[in-house]
C-alpha cells in the first residue's frame, strides 16, 4: 500500500476501528506476506539520501574563486616578465592556502547520515499474531510494534494502549519535559502535541505502549525534515561575496593602472612596446595584493583556534567572519539561556516560606528559611513533603562518571529536581526507602495529574503520599498541616494556596503539590494496599505544601545578555516553552522588556510573510513554535537586510541552521542531525560563548581591514618612483625596479602582514554596533590612511632616501645616476626606506584607534617576527653577490643604517599624535 496522505490530526481523531480500515491492520497487526508487499511498495524505513556531494568539486572550489584566479594571472605574468621563481612562489601560495582551506572544511554536511544513526535497529512487531523482533528498517505502515521506557520509536505511529506512557521529543520540539502518552484523543498546545500520537526518533521515557505505525521512513516528521535539511542551498557567506568584490575592485585597479604606465612609458618616455608592455605588466604584478588569501585564511585559522579555547569550534573558516557581522541572535532558551536542569528553589508551606540554594543536578546547596529562628530539624511540616518527595518518585540519578559529565537522569526532571531536593536537606535516600518501602503505585496519568503511591511506615502502618499539579490534588484535600497539626482546610486557605500559586506563576515557575493520607480506618479506604485504587485512595487528602520549580538561567548569561545590547546585537528567543515562562526568563535576564510582543505558534501559521517581518523589527519573543515556524523567523529576519545567527539541538533545528547565516548547535545536547547542520558547534551549549566568538569573528574582520591598510600603503611609494620616471620622460632613472616592487610584495612584507591577521581584539570592539551590510572591506577611511596618509609620508621619505644619495654623489651638478654604483646605491636606499617605512606602518596598523602603547607595544609576537624576518632578508639582499645582481642592489655604510633604524620611530609618533586626536574628537 502507499503511504496515506492523512494529517496526523486526521489520524489521532478517527475511532480505533476506523483507524484500523484506513491502515488494513487489525490489533494483531500484519502478517508477513503483507508485511513484505508493503516494504516492496514504501521502501524500507530509512532517511533517504538526496543530494549527493564531490571531493573533488569541493577540493577545486578553494583554486578556483576570483582570487585564485588572480593569483594564477599574476604568477604567469611573472614568469612571462622573466621572473619564474616569483611566479612560482606567488602559485606555491595559492596551492598551500587551497589545500589548507579544504582541510579544515573537510567536516562536511553529513546530516542524513546522523538521521540514520539516530534510529535504533531493532523494533518488537507484532505479526501473524505473534511477537517478533524485526530490524526497524523493515518497519512499515500498519504494523503493530511495542514500546517500553528507553526505546527510541521508530516511526510515527497511533497509540492504541498506553501504561503511564512519557515521551522525550526534545528532537522535535527542543524541549527537555517528557509529555504524557495516553490512547485517547486530546489535540494539546503546539505541533506533536497529539496525546495519542508518538514520531520517529523521539524516545520512551517511562511507561509501556502498543502503537500503529501510520508513516515510516522520509513521510515521517522526522524524514520530512530531512527532505527539507538536504535541498536547503548553502548561500555563499558575507565575507566571500566581500572578498569577492575587493578582487575586482583590486584588479580593476592593477589593470587601469598598468594601461596607464604602458601608455605613459610609450608616449613620455618612447620606450618599446615590448619594454612598455613588460613594465606594465610588472606594476599590475605589484598592484595585487599576493597576499591576501593567505592572510583571510591564517586571520580565520586563528580566530578558529581562539574560539575553540572559548568552547566554540567552527566548522567552515568563513563562518568566523560572519560571526562577527551578526545583527540578530535567534536563540533557544533551553540548555541555552538556561541550564536545562529542572531545579527547585522555594518550598511554600501554610506558614513557612523555604528557599532552596544550590543549581543542578549535582548534591550542593542547602534549604534554609527565609525567617531564621525557624530552623529545618525543627520544621515537621517540611520534613513530610521532603519524604512524599523523594519516595512519590519513579526517577532514579546515576552519579558522574567524572568531573567533566553530568548525572545521568532515568526519568524525568521534575522528579529528579524532587530527589535534589531530598538531598539538599540531607536525607539519605537509600535509607529512607528502605525504612518507607512502597507497597502499592498508582501510576501518573496526564487525566488526574498526579501520582500516588503506598508505604509501609517504620511502626507497621500505611501511608498515602500524593504529588502532582495543584488543581488536581487542592479539591481533593479535606484537611491541611499547618505546624505538625492537621486541622480542616477552609476557604481562606484555599485561597492563600491559590495566592502562592498564582504568583510563582506570575514569574514564569512551576508549582507541584504535595499530599498525604494515613490509614486511619476512613470511609472506602480498603486495609489491605493491594486493594487501593485512584477511586478510594485518592480522596480525604491533607494538604501539606508546594514545591516552586524553574529552569535556572545560566549565570553568565546576564553578562552576555548586556554585552550583545552594548554590541547593537538583539536577540529573539525561539522556544517550545509556553508564552508565560518565556516572556519570564527573557524578561529576568534581560533580552526583551516586559512589554515584548509574545507570539505563539498558532499565532504565526495565520502571519503572512510580511506581518512577520514587521514583527521581528521589535522586541518579540517566539514560543510554542514549531520546526517550520523557527525557519520562517529567521528568514523574516534575513528579509529585513539582518545576518542572522540561530542556535538549536534538535532535528526540527536543522533547516533554521542551515538557513541562517550562522548556524549554532549544542554540541552537548545537540543531535548529531543539527551538528552537521550548523556551522559552529558549542561545545558548552552556552549562550555566552555565541557572545565571545562574535567578538572574534569581529576581530578577524578587523584585522582584515589591518592587513589591507598596510599592504595598499606600500603601493604609493612603490609607484611614486615610476611615476617620476614617467613623468620626467626618464630624465630620473627608476628609482626602484620591478624587481626591487617584488620583493617588497612576496618577501619584506608577508609576514607582518600575516601578523597583522593574528592581532587580538582592541579594547571596545564589543561597544560597536555591527557593520552595516553595504559596508566594505577597502572603504573610504582605509583608501585615504593607505594612500594620502602612510603611503604619502612613505614616498616623501623613499624619494628623500633616492635623491640624498645622489646628492653626496654630486647632484645637481651632475646628472641623477642611470646606471652604475651610485645608481645601485641609491635604488638600495630607497627599497630600504620603503621596508623601514613598512616597519612603521607595520606597527601602527594594529590599532585603529587606541594607542598601540596601550595594547602592548611587543604583544604581537608574529608582527616582531616578522619585522626581524624582514630585516635579514632586506641584509641578505645587500650583502650577499649571488641576490645583489638580480635585485639590484648593494651594500650600504654603517651611517645608513643608522638613518634606517631610527626612522620608524618618528613615524610612529606622529601616527600616535594623529589617533590621540581622533579619540579626543571621539570624546
Amino acid at each position: 500500500m502507499a503511504q496515506s496522505r492523512l494529517t496526523a490530526d486526521d489520524y489521532a481523531k478517527l475511532t480505533v476501528a476506523k483507524f484500523y480500515d484506513q491502515l488494513q491492520t487489525g490489533k494483531t497487526g500484519l502478517t508477513s506476506t503483507q508485511a513484505d508487499q508493503r516494504l516492496q511498495q514504501v521502501g524500507p524505513n530509512t532517511i533517504q539520501q538526496t543530494q549527493s556531494r564531490s571531493q573533488l568539486k569541493a577540493f577545486l572550489k578553494n583554486f578556483t574563486s576570483l582570487m585564485a584566479l588572480l593569483l594564477w594571472v599574476s604568477g604567469l605574468i611573472a614568469m612571462f616578465t622573466g621572473m619564474l621563481e616569483l611566479g612560482i612562489a606567488i602559485w606555491a601560495v595559492n596551492l598551500i592556502n587551497g589545500c589548507f582551506s579544504f582541510w579544515q572544511e573537510h567536516a562536511a554536511q553529513k546530516a542524513t547520515d546522523s538521521l540514520k544513526a539516530m534510529l535504533p535497529t531493532y523494533t518488537q512487531v507484532l505479526r501473524d499474531g505473534q511477537t517478533q523482533q524485526i530490524n526497524a528498517t523493515e518497519l512499515v505502515p500498519g504494523d503493530v510494534f511495542l514500546i517500553q521506557a528507553g526505546n527510541s520509536i521508530s516511526a510515527d505511529a497511533r497509540i492504541i494502549q498506553a501504561t503511564s506512557l512519557q515521551v522525550d521529543e526534545s528532537a522535535l520540539t527542543g524541549e527537555s519535559l517528557a509529555v504524557d502518552k495516553r490512547a485517547a484523543y486530546e489535540k494539546g498546545e503546539g505541533r506533536f502535541a497529539e496525546r495519542n500520537l508518538v514520531y520517529a526518533g523521539t524516545i520512551a521515557v517511562s511507561g509501556t505502549a502498543t502503537a500503529v505505525a501510520v508513516q515510516t521512513g522520509m513521510q515521517t516528521e522526522f524524514g520530512q525534515i530531512a527532505a527539507l535539511t538536504q535541498h536547503q542551498k548553502t548561500t555563499a557567506s558575507p565575507l566571500t561575496a566581500e572578498l569577492n568584490r575587493l578582487t575586482r575592485q583590486i584588479s580593476l585597479i592593477a589593470i587601469l593602472i598598468g594601461l596607464i604606465f604602458f601608455i605613459a612609458a610609450i608616449f613620455f618616455v618612447h620606450y618599446p612596446v615590448a619594454k612598455s608592455f613588460i613594465f606594465a605588466l610588472g606594476m599590475i604584478v605589484a598592484f595585487i595584493p599576493e597576499g591576501l588569501l593567505p592572510t583571510v585564511t591564517l586571520s580565520l585559522a586563528q580566530g578558529v583556534t581562539r574560539m575553540s579555547k572559548r568552547h566554540a569550534l567552527v566548522k567552515e573558516l568563513s563562518s568566523v567572519e560572519t560571526l562577527g557581522e551578526t545583527t540578530v541572535i535567534c536563540s533557544d532558551k533551553t540548555g541555552t539561556l538556561t541550564q536545562n536542569q529542572m531545579t527547585i528553589n522555594h518550598v511554600w508551606l501554610p506558614q513557612q516560606i523555604y528557599h532552596v540554594s544550590g543549581e543542578g543536578y549535582v548534591n550542593n546547596g542547602k534549604i534554609t528559611a527565609n525567617d531564621q529562628a525557624v530552623a529545618l530539624k525543627y520544621s515537621p511540616d517540611l520534613a513530610l513533603l521532603l519524604r512524599v518527595a523523594a519516595l512519590d518518585n519513579d526517577t532514579e540519578i546515576k552519579p558522574a562518571k567524572s568531573s567533566t559529565t553530568k548525572p545521568k537522569i532515568l526519568g524525568t526532571p521534575t522528579e529528579a529536581a524532587h530527589l535534589i531536593l531530598a538531598e539538599k536537606s540531607g536525607l539519605d535516600l537509600a535509607q529512607l526507602r528502605q525504612a518507607y518501602p512502597r507497597a502499592q503505585e498508582l501510576p501518573f496519568d496526564s487525566d488526574r495529574k498526579r501520582m500516588t503511591t503506598i508505604h509501609t511506615q517504620p511502626d507497621g502502618s500505611q501511608v498515602i503520599y500524593v504529588k502532582g499539579a495543584l488543581d488536581g490534588i487542592l479539591t481533593l484535600c479535606t484537611s491541611i498541616l499547618v505546624n505538625g497539626q492537621v486541622r480542616s482546610i477552609t476557604p481562606d486557605d484555599v485561597h492563600d494556596i491559590d495566592q502562592a500559586n498564582q504568583h510563582y506563576a506570575a514569574q514564569g515557575l512551576r508549582s507541584m503539590a504535595i499530599a498525604y493520607r494515613n490509614f486511619d480506618g476512613q470511609a472506602n479506604l480498603p486495609t489491605d494496599p493491594a486493594d487501593c485504587t485512584i477511586a478510594n485512595t485518592e480522596q480525604h487528602l491533607t494538604f501539606v505544601g508546594l514545591t516552586v520549580m524553574a529552569d535556572p538561567p545560566r549565570p553568565e548569561i546576564y553578562a552576555a545578555v548586556e554585552k550583545c545590547h552594548r554590541a547593537k546585537i538583539r536577540i529573539i528567543m525561539v522556544t517550545g516553552d509556553s508564552p508565560l515562562t518565556a516572556k519570564s526568563v527573557a524578561t529576568k535576564i534581560g533580552i526583551t522588556s516586559d512589554q515584548a510582543r509574545v507570539i505563539t505558534g498558532d499565532e504565526l501559521s495565520a502571519m503572512s510573510d510580511i506581518d512577520l517581518q514587521k514583527a521581528v523589527q521589535g522586541e518579540v519573543i517566539f514560543a510554542r513554535v514549531a520546526p517550520e515556524q523557527k525557519y520562517r523567523i529567521v528568514q523574516a529576519n534575513q528579509h529585513n537586510g539582518e545576518i542572522v545567527a540561530s542556535t538549536g539541538d534538535g532535528v526540527n533545528d536543522a533547516p533554521a541552521l542551515k538557513q541562517a547565516d550562522i548556524g549554532i548547535a549544542m554540541g552537548v545536547t545537540g543531535t548529531d542531525v543539527a551538528k552537521d547542520a550548523a556551522d559552529m558547534i558549542l561545545t558548552d551549549d552556552n549562550f555566552a560563548s555565541i557572545v565571545a566568538a562574535i567578538e572574534e569573528g569581529r576581530t578577524v574582520y578587523s584585522n582584515l581591514q589591518k592587513f589591507l591598510l598596510y599592504i595598499l600603503n606600500s603601493n604609493v611609494p612603490e609607484a611614486i618612483p615610476s611615476v617620476l620616471f614617467l613623468f620626467s620622460r626618464g630624465l630620473i632613472p627608476l628609482p626602484l625596479t620591478v624587481m626591487q616592487i617584488l620583493t617588497v610584495d612576496l618577501g619584506t612584507d608577508m609576514l607582518p602582514a600575516l601578523g597583522l591577521g593574528a592581532e587580538a581584539s582592541e579594547p571596545g570592539v564589543m561597544d560597536q554596533p555591527p557593520r552595516a551590510r553595504n559596508a566594505h572591506l577597502l572603504n573610504k577611511s582605509i583608501i585615504w590612511k593607505a594612500f594620502g596618509w602612510y603611503g604619502l609620508i612613505a614616498s616623501v621619505v623613499s624619494t628623500f632616501a633616492y635623491f640624498f644619495v645622489n646628492w653626496t654623489n654630486g647632484w645637481p651638478q651632475v646628472a641623477l645616476a642611470s646606471h652604475g654604483n651610485t645608481y645601485v646605491l641609491a635604488t638600495t636606499m630607497t627599497l630600504a626606506a620603503i621596508v623601514f617605512c613598512q616597519i612603521a606602518a607595520a606597527i601602527n596598523c594594529r590599532t585603529k584607534f587606541n594607542s598601540v602603547f596601550s595594547v602592548g607595544l611587543f604583544s604581537n609576537h608574529r608582527i616582531w617576527w616578522g619585522i626581524i624576518f624582514e630585516v635579514a632578508l632586506l641584509a641578505a639582499l645587500m650583502y650577499l653577490p649571488v641576490l645583489q645582481g638580480l635585485f639590484n642592489t648593494t651594500a650600504i655604510a654603517g651611517r645608513d643604517w643608522a638613518f634606517l633604524l631610527c626612522l620608524p620611530i618618528p613615524l610612529v609618533l606622529i601616527e600616535e599624535g594623529r589617533k590621540a586626536v581622533v579619540r579626543q574628537r571621539h570624546r
